[in-house]
């Protein structure tokens, strides 16, 4: 069994607006508005991704009272060298040196598979935080199509095995290479995103893996309280309720102040989420996910 105990984000003081980036692309403010949702999202200036990761980290276990931490697991898709990846580093501040910290390297869909292997392993090393950030405008040229979409930030969860708000009841996660160069990231490039693919993709692999984890704990999708997905576009996400027959305001969205702020977007919702309403006792919430690869899936948890 595994437990969500605790949730936590931190996102970079600086606010990039609409208007900011229309003067700097030549386009305008109401079409970035309209192709994706988003009003600002943030930029960090001298963070990094390590140091993000941390304050997001740090903010969720000040929400668990507690700093026993067996594992760290953290996912990001723009770390800036090939290897050591973050995790270790993140581990040192925070003061776990020793402590296992594995790196996801996956890019929107990382958080997900992230708190699925938690949820694997917090039986035999104890509470796993999993943590995910990204410092996504070092990957973005003035591309409007892309450059309008992301923003930085962190989020952060505890994976208990004894205690916390919701139990982890399912998961369903899948991979497939096939359009893997459709969306990535090579070292000293900026982003490509052949968006036609990516929606396409996703408006169809986010809602089958939504019902394949329904279907398997035998719930209606008109049950499940909140969805908490990863926040790619605000059309995307009204697209995947209206796919499943579900209100769009089932789905938590807060894409319109934070942009796209890849595998850290989930978490960052989910921390704000939770502090606003959080678990109810027997009301389900379903994660999901979708991003490079292409990896995406879905999460059942079951509040308490």
């Amino acid at each position: 069994m595994a437990f969500l105990r605790a949730f936590g984000s931190y996102v970079p003081a600086r606010v990039v607006t609409n208007a900011e980036l229309a003067a700097r692309l030549g386009c305008e403010t109401d079409w970035i508005l309209n192709a994706s949702g988003i009003s600002e999202r943030r930029y960090a200036e001298t963070e990094s991704v390590a140091d993000l990761a941390t304050r997001a980290a740090e903010d969720c276990l000040a929400r668990a009272m507690t700093r026993q931490v067996g594992m760290v697991i953290v996912s990001s898709g723009s770390s800036p060298r090939r290897f050591p990846g973050p995790a270790a580093e993140i581990a040192a501040k925070m003061g776990f040196a020793g402590v296992p910290a594995l790196d996801v390297p996956m890019a929107s869909a990382g958080s997900l598979f992230g708190l699925a292997l938690a949820a694997q392993c917090a039986s035999s090393a104890g509470p796993v935080l999993v943590i995910a950030a990204e410092k996504m405008s070092t990957a973005i040229a003035d591309d409007k199509n892309t450059a309008i979409l992301f923003g930085d930030g962190a989020g952060a969860c505890l994976v208990d095995p004894k205690e916390g708000g919701a139990e982890i009841v399912r998961w369903d996660l899948h991979s497939d290479g096939t359009y893997s160069e459709a969306l990535r990231l090579e070292f000293g490039a900026p982003i490509h995103m052949d968006g036609y693919t990516v929606i396409l993709q996703a408006s169809r692999k986010i809602p089958a893996a939504i019902r394949e984890v329904l279907e398997h704990t035998s719930t209606p999708a008109s049950a499940v309280g909140t969805f908490l997905m990863h926040q790619a576009n605000q059309n995307l996400i009204v697209r995947i309720a209206k796919a499943l027959d579900v209100a769009p305001e089932k789905f938590f969205s807060n894409i319109a102040r934070y942009g796209n702020t890849s595998s850290a977007s989930m978490l960052i919702a989910a921390s704000e989420w939770h502090a606003q309403s959080g678990f109810r006792a027997g009301e389900p919430v379903v994660f999901a996910g979708f991003g490079a690869g292409f990896h995406w899936g879905a999460l059942l948890a079951l509040g308490l």
